[in-house]
């Protein structure tokens, strides 16, 4: 990353702060039920991001089945713990036979 995108990041961060400040109770009501939401996208997209891209290029190998399973598992309302263990073998026996 450069340092001109570095200083771009942080005055857009530092902009939707003071905006926040500045017009947040006027906007709160509106946007409360999207800010619930943030979360679990950005998780959500973080987990994608790791789990199909390498060094900036789609990769397509055992990490995405192992989130394929887990995303099944979730899906299926399953204990959390089942959930990662399932990921977690999946993504082991195909690296096993890979």
């Amino acid at each position: 990353m450069t340092w001109g995108a570095v200083i771009a990041l942080s005055a857009g961060s530092y902009a939707f702060k003071l905006f926040g400040l500045i017009a947040g109770q006027r906007f709160n009501k509106h946007l409360a039920p999207a800010t619930v939401l943030l979360p679990a996208a950005l998780f959500s997209a973080l987990v994608v991001i790791m789990s199909i891209s390498d060094d900036g290029s789609l990769v397509v190998d055992a990490r995405l089945v192992g989130v394929g399973i887990g995303a099944l598992a979730v899906w299926k309302k399953m204990p959390f713990t089942f959930v990662v263990l399932t990921a977690m073998l999946s993504t082991a026996v195909i690296r096993l036979f890979l």
